[in-house]
């Protein structure tokens, strides 16, 4: 009777201990992502970079005026040009795809003219979905005054989901 206690027991335990792990890896799996395809020496690529990936290629941060947040805000991202690299695609247009399939063709010499990030935080937190995250291009608007206006505003997409370079 107690050998069935004691089994009872480590069973019941395997079994917590596999629901936690479980969890926590699908906590990890549920952070927002990004896809970048492409071609690296005309293989195509496509490679998927989540939230924790893309922090770890390094962020840098614009503090800027948009159109569409009151004041100027730190926005906080990873450069264009190291996303690029990282999924080991090039080209000259980035067409990039928003959760609502808007999607704009960026010219990718941008990306190292005016140093454009894809902005993963804004005033030091995690933009969610329902305001304009989880991922937004944001230009240095008040760095480049000419950049305040049409076209570069509506490269400024947010809720980012996908980047296709060709």
């Amino acid at each position: 009777m107690i050998l069935m206690r004691t089994n009872s027991a480590l069973i019941a335990a395997a079994l917590a201990t596999c629901m936690f792990v479980s969890q926590a890896i699908a906590a990890q799996t549920d952070l927002p992502a990004i896809v970048v395809k492409g071609h690296d020496s005309g293989s195509p690529v496509s490679k998927t970079f989540d939230r924790h990936e893309l922090e770890q290629m390094g962020m840098v941060s614009i503090k800027t005026t948009t159109p569409w947040n009151e004041g100027v805000v730190d926005f906080e991202g990873v450069p264009f040009e190291q996303i690029l690299s990282a999924a080991g695609v090039s080209g000259t247009i980035a067409t990039v795809t928003a959760l609502n399939d808007y999607s704009v063709d960026i010219p990718v010499s941008d990306f190292s003219q005016f140093g454009v990030i894809l902005a993963i935080k804004r005033n030091g937190e995690y933009m969610p979905v329902a305001d304009q995250g989880p991922f937004f291009v944001i230009y240095p608007f008040d760095k480049h005054p000419a950049l305040d206006a049409q076209p570069y505003h509506g490269r400024a997409v947010w809720q980012v989901k996908e980047i296709v370079v060709e």
